[in-house]
């Protein structure tokens, strides 16, 4: 059975000396300080240099993917790429030079290798368009974020995305990138440790109560990071959805809806990933790892079997689930 993470990243050094210099960019590195600390931003600019070539290089990746006994991986971009700040024409840029950095990063090693692109949640009238450069360059979909500046997920503006890339069978895969709750998580890496996954469960509360998932039953959206919060603690969601009318928004029970939406399975504890698969279905689990970043883990198929030992879900986490949901070939 083929393996497939799906969830690793490859920067791209071209977006970042396009943005450079851009009005704009000033105050998004303000707001990055203020939201994580510069303590952590100066650990995480260390641990990025020192995986670069992990990064940026195929060879490494490919020998990486070796090592932990990876077939396929999905690559998207860094999140450090959205750039939710830049106007229009800016936007353009980043998305195109995403999709063709990504891209000409797979044609490497095509047989193992199949990447995301971007779109800009800033601008949802281009989302579309975003959408189909990806897949036009032979990419399986797009990675966004959990909010763009003043608009949520369920903004209405997102409803011709949402409906072309049901339409066009194209992932969706929702990766967060910083946190609204801003100076109350800039100590202790809690941006990240507490703030993607709250980021995660507030994004797909945001789709299941507005009733995107209704609208559009065929999207094919992937959540990083095993759902965030989300997954967990439905019960009290589906207690309000019956008590209060402002919440009784969606058709079903909000717990209903986790079982049309795929996860990756970076949740690090294997009765987290039980609870997980439990609650949304062995089918919609999928083998992630975050590589290279020190929020990953470099062995995530022994980390699958410590809570999977049936050999017909470990078969379905590991590879054959990310082949339904990215129409992939088997690996050979």
């Amino acid at each position: 059975m083929t393996t497939v993470d799906v969830h690793a990243h490859v920067l791209l050094p071209e977006i970042e000396q396009a943005v450079a210099g851009r009005p704009g960019l000033a105050a998004h590195r303000e707001l990055d300080v203020r939201r994580n600390g510069a303590e952590s931003l100066a650990v995480s600019g260390r641990m990025i240099e020192a995986r670069i070539a992990r990064l940026t290089q195929v060879p490494a990746r490919l020998a990486d993917m070796d090592a932990a006994g990876v077939d396929a991986q999905i690559v998207s971009p860094s999140p450090s790429h959205y750039h939710y700040w830049a106007d229009r024409d800016l936007a353009r840029t980043v998305w195109r030079l995403a999709g063709e950095g990504v891209a000409a990063h797979c044609a490497a090693a095509p047989d193992r290798l199949s990447g995301m692109g971007l779109a800009p949640l800033q601008h949802p009238e281009l989302m579309v368009q975003a959408l189909d450069d990806a897949l036009a360059l032979g990419l399986k979909g797009v990675e966004i974020s959990s909010h763009a500046p003043g608009r949520e997920l369920s903004d209405p503006g997102y409803e011709p995305f949402w409906a072309h890339a049901a339409q066009t069978g194209a992932v969706v895969f929702l990766h967060p990138f910083g946190c609204t709750l801003d100076e109350r998580l800039d100590r202790w890496y809690l941006s990240n440790l507490v703030g993607a996954p709250v980021e995660n469960a507030v994004a797909l509360s945001h789709l299941i109560f507005s009733g995107v998932l209704d609208r559009h039953p065929g999207l094919r959206l992937l959540a990083a990071h095993g759902g965030g919060y989300l997954p967990y603690y439905l019960g009290r969601a589906d207690h309000g959805w019956r008590v209060r009318p402002e919440s009784h928004t969606c058709a079903e029970p909000p717990s209903a809806y986790l079982r049309r939406i795929s996860y990756d399975s970076l949740v690090f504890e294997p009765a987290v990933l039980r609870a997980l698969i439990d609650t949304a279905g062995v089918s919609q689990v999928l083998l992630g790892s975050d590589h290279p970043f020190d929020m990953g883990v470099e062995d995530p198929l022994d980390r699958l079997r410590a809570a999977l030992p049936d050999q017909a879900g470990y078969d379905a986490v590991s590879g054959g689930n990310a082949v339904r949901l990215f129409r992939l070939k088997e690996h050979r």
